[in-house]
């Protein structure tokens, strides 16, 4: 395979850009970071994770609304996500024959590990009550665990609007996520000045569209340059810090049990902000990222099952808590104390077993869902 040069060229603003060189094997740069994102969702996850059984229902709570711990949710990592998602969705526009053909395309790509997902749930939940697990337990358990595919959802949208975006940060570059960011602060005036409760849900796109299609503009070599994306990141961060302390905001960056407000459902302007921030650290981070994930055996292996980690590492964690409440008869430990930190390494341990297991299970039944969709279509 031969690189191609690919000439300068000159931006709206008159600025000397390069577009990136065609890609020679993998980018070790969105790999690291999609690694890391994953991972990250994973950990946080498996931290929030308070579970009591009362005698008639499940009582699910979040680890991380105790004391000071809303901290790690200043480390969620759904904006580099949403970056990976824009510099895949990149690539892939560019090889693309048509707007249709690539949107179908992507979607259908996402259609067979959802449709795992789906019949190993309605497995467990015929199972699990034949074998003694309350049905309560169960259906609650089922209610939770397929909420990380909001993600898919909202990534669907981003996909359709994808040759729009492309079209749009060809022509006029960084100026479309500043507009678009505008938009979602906009919004937030009308949710909490003007009590529009209901144009919040317009961020669920305005917000990660920014993060989304920063990553386009990645693939047309259209970055700031380490230094200024340092200073951008400096400059968010702080925006993100004054808006809470200013605003209506809780300080925790996801939604906490509680609150009168959730910074994440729908996302609100810290988030925005917050959203900048981590993904230009991340672009600041770049030469550093791309040599460690070039050598990291660790990227490569979650890079190949990153949608799987992600659609089951919650049902790992659920059926691992059902076997210590229900088959054991252990009690959660309550969060935070000297008993939880002295489990948190057994737990994490056997919760990546089962998560194994199940990553095990969903490549036996790709094939057929494979061929069920296929048959579909």
């Amino acid at each position: 395979m031969t690189a191609t040069l690919t000439p300068p060229v000159l931006d709206r603003s008159n600025t000397l850009t390069r577009p990136a060189p065609a890609r020679v094997g993998r980018d070790h740069y969105t790999d690291g970071i999609r690694a890391v994102g994953i991972l990250a969702v994973v950990a946080l996850h498996w931290l929030m994770v308070e579970a009591a059984w009362t005698g008639d229902r499940l009582v699910i709570g979040n680890a991380l609304g105790h004391g000071g711990a809303w901290v790690l949710t200043w480390l969620q990592p759904l904006p580099v996500l949403f970056y990976a998602a824009g510099v895949a969705a990149g690539h892939s526009w560019r090889k693309a024959s048509g707007a249709r053909r690539f949107v179908t395309g992507r979607v259908q790509a996402m259609l067979p590990a959802v449709g795992c997902f789906a019949v190993v749930w309605a497995g467990l939940i015929a199972l699990l009550p034949e074998i003694g697990v309350p049905s309560a337990a169960v259906h609650q358990a089922a209610r939770i665990a397929p909420q990380p595919l909001w993600f898919l959802g909202v990534q669907v949208v981003l996909l359709a609007l994808t040759p729009a975006l492309a079209r749009a940060g060809d022509r006029w570059g960084w100026r479309v996520p500043m507009v678009l960011g505008a938009g979602a602060l906009a919004v937030d005036m009308l949710r909490f000045g003007a009590g529009i409760d209901g144009a919040g849900y317009a961020n669920l796109v305005l917000v990660w569209v920014v993060p989304y299609l920063i990553g386009l503009l990645d693939t047309r070599g259209r970055r700031p340059a380490p230094t200024r994306a340092a200073v951008l990141a400096l400059g968010a961060l702080i925006a993100t810090v004054l808006l809470i302390a200013v605003g209506p905001y809780p300080m925790s960056l996801i939604g906490m049990p509680g609150d009168a407000v959730s910074n994440l459902a729908p996302p609100t302007a810290p988030v925005l902000t917050f959203a900048v921030a981590q993904v230009a650290g991340a672009l600041a981070l770049r030469p550093l990222l791309t040599e460690r994930a070039a050598r990291s055996r660790l990227v490569r292996w979650a890079n190949t099952h990153s949608m799987g980690l992600y659609l089951w590492h919650l049902t790992a964690m659920f059926l691992l808590t059902g076997v210590m409440i229900f088959a054991l008869g252990v009690a959660v430990p309550e969060p935070w104390t000297a008993v939880w930190w002295l489990t948190r390494p057994v737990v994490a341990l056997a919760a990546g077993a089962i998560l194994y297991g199940l990553l095990r299970l969903e490549k036996l039944l790709l094939p057929v869902v494979r061929r069920a969709v296929e048959a579909w279509r």
